[in-house]
C-alpha cells in the first residue's frame, strides 16, 4: 500500500501497524514514491545479504582464489645521451 506522507504523518501508529501485519509499506510524497517502512525482521535481512555481497574476492579467505592476473609488460631501457 501507498501513503502520502500527510496520511503517514497523521496515522503513523496505523502505518506501523500495517508494516508489521501486512509488510513494507510505501510513503509517497506529491505522488513519487519516497520511502519504504520495512519490518525490522525484514531489515536486518536486507542488511545481512548486503553484508554479504560486498565481500571483496581478493581478500575473502573463502573467495575464488583463481583470478587471472595478466602479466607485466616489459619495458626496453631508454638510450641516456651522457655527452652533454
Amino acid at each position: 500500500m501507498t501513503w502520502p506522507v500527510a496520511d503517514a504523518k497523521a496515522r503513523f501508529s496505523e502505518l506501523l501497524d500495517a508494516t508489521v501485519e501486512r509488510g513494507p509499506q510505501v510513503v509517497s510524497r506529491r505522488g513519487i514514491e519516497t520511502a519504504v517502512l520495512v519490518p525490522i525482521g525484514e531489515w536486518k535481512r536486507l542488511q545481512t545479504a548486503r553484508r554479504q555481497a560486498d565481500v571483496d574476492p581478493l581478500t575473502d579467505p573463502n573467495g575464488p582464489h583463481d583470478l587471472y592476473i595478466p602479466p607485466r609488460r616489459s619495458f626496453g631501457l631508454r638510450p641516456v645521451d651522457l655527452e652533454d
